[in-house]
């Protein structure tokens, strides 16, 4: 131990775990001084002490890190004592809160695979018939239903062959329930696993859900699910004249909000048609905060199949807006990046070559053609906090064809037209991260309205 010139000391508590650096604990506690024998002592209890430690986690003490024990694929990250240590229980894990209200009604459910309920991951769709509930429709997004389509993909109408319930597909003919599809029906249960990014379509179907039931007098379950990327807040902030399927809402690329919390702003912001208001019955989750970590026990959508896919996703999906590959057609989609383009350029030596992959990807970008790029399947985004824009403006600097970099699509992810013409001025990461103020910063205070969770 070390004494300082107040000849007091500092004590260190040492946690037993395998990663010794992660958890040492500084108390900054400083005693009297001792006489030396004592120190001696304490020094020894203290070490003693030390093989107790995961007990001693286990019980709250100070300094003690979360332990993760029974079901729940997450890790957590919160430290509001009221949750600490506990495991997330989602929506549709909690059948005891709405089981009652469900009962006896006409139900409809807009669903996909990520939609299950228990530790053994059933289907929600048929952990509820057998509790008696009278399901009478599905609703599938895109990738349909069972999730089985590749991207883009028109999915028609059908009858589910396992439960015979007749499955509306909302992207195919149509991405909004008809007054027909809706005719009969008392209540819609929306469960489907979002991924925090404005452009994923699931929260399109959503905004389409929450209308057409409005429209008809329908109410609306919601039964909430983590976002893994809901511990940040970034990106610029959609311009609704470039409003699309890959962004309906005026709010930046991470926008940091579960479902049933993003369907509140909806309502309350007055997005829906002549700002009509959805009638919400939100089922929420248990011990959730937003700085929780949480790794899907399903993938989302057939190209985010990965944690590491989902955590990248709300940065590298713009190059979806550019010519070149994220890995479509490969068996690590959305980790990869890149182009035939780029063979000359000394420091892209990773390389693959996308291939038609039925169901998953159909036609990908750059299909059978070899890629020179970079390899983030080890990457730690995390770590950023932030729509992480260097992969973008480092491999447009160094693209040796900039006309044929960016395609009209990008305007769209963007949510903006600015950001594309920053790109190619040459604009600094710090000046175009200005530019996404004061609407960045005045969405945030908006989103505090809306929250269900810390």
């Amino acid at each position: 131990m070390k004494q300082n010139s107040k000849g007091k000391r500092l004590f260190l508590y040492f946690s037993k775990d395998a990663d010794l650096t992660a958890n040492f604990v500084v108390f900054k506690n400083y005693v009297y001084q001792l006489h030396p024998s004592i120190m001696k002592k304490l020094c020894l209890i203290i070490l003693i002490l030390a093989a107790f430690t995961p007990v001693w986690a286990q019980s709250g003490m100070p300094g003690a890190l979360p332990t993760h024990q029974g079901r729940g694929p997450y890790e957590e990250k919160a430290e509001s004592s009221d949750i600490k240590g506990k495991h997330i229980i989602t929506g549709a894990d909690r059948t005891e809160a709405y089981l009652d209200y469900l009962k006896g009604k006409n139900i409809g459910m807009v669903i996909n695979q990520s939609s299950v309920i228990g530790k053994n991951l059933t289907p929600s769709v048929d952990s509820l018939l057998k509790l008696g509930i009278r399901i009478k429709k599905i609703f599938g997004p895109e990738h349909g239903f069972r999730g089985n389509a590749s991207d883009g993909a028109k999915i028609d109408d059908t009858v589910d062959p396992k439960t015979g319930i007749p499955a509306i597909s909302l992207y195919g003919k149509h991405n909004k329930p008809t007054p027909e599809e809706l005719k009969g029906l008392d209540l819609v249960v929306y469960d489907i696993q979002d991924v925090g990014a404005r452009y994923y379509t699931f929260f399109a179907t959503l905004h389409h859900v929450m209308e057409a039931c409005a429209e008809n007098n329908i109410e609306v379950m919601i039964l909430d699910r983590p976002n893994p990327n809901g511990y940040f807040v970034d990106g610029p902030v959609l311009d609704t004249a470039f409003k699309s399927g890959v962004g309906m809402h005026p709010v930046p690329i991470a926008h940091g909000m579960t479902t049933a919390e993003y369907a509140q702003m909806i309502n309350g912001e007055g997005w829906l048609k002549n700002q009509i208001k959805c009638k919400l019955h939100i089922i929420k989750m248990a011990y959730y905060a937003h700085d929780m970590r949480y790794t899907l026990p399903i993938h989302p959508s057939p190209n985010l199949s990965t944690q590491q896919s989902i955590m990248l996703y709300p940065s590298i999906c713009l190059f979806e807006g550019t010519t070149l590959s994220l890995g479509r057609g490969t068996l690590f989609p959305f980790q990869v990046i890149g182009s035939p383009l780029l063979k000359d350029i000394g420091k892209y030596k990773f390389t693959f070559t996308p291939v038609s992959i039925p169901g998953v990807s159909d036609n990908p970008p750059q299909k059978g053609n070899l890629c020179y790029g970079i390899d983030l399947r080890k990457y730690n985004i995390i770590k950023e906090g932030k729509i992480d824009l260097h992969f973008l403006m480092d491999i447009y600097k160094a693209f040796p064809d900039k006309e044929h970099f960016f395609t009209a699509y990008f305007t769209k992810l963007a949510g903006t037209d600015q950001l594309r013409k920053q790109i190619e001025a040459g604009k600094s990461e710090e000046e175009i991260r200005l530019s996404w103020e004061p609407a960045l910063s005045q969405y945030k205070i908006m989103r505090h309205k809306y929250l269900l969770y810390k």
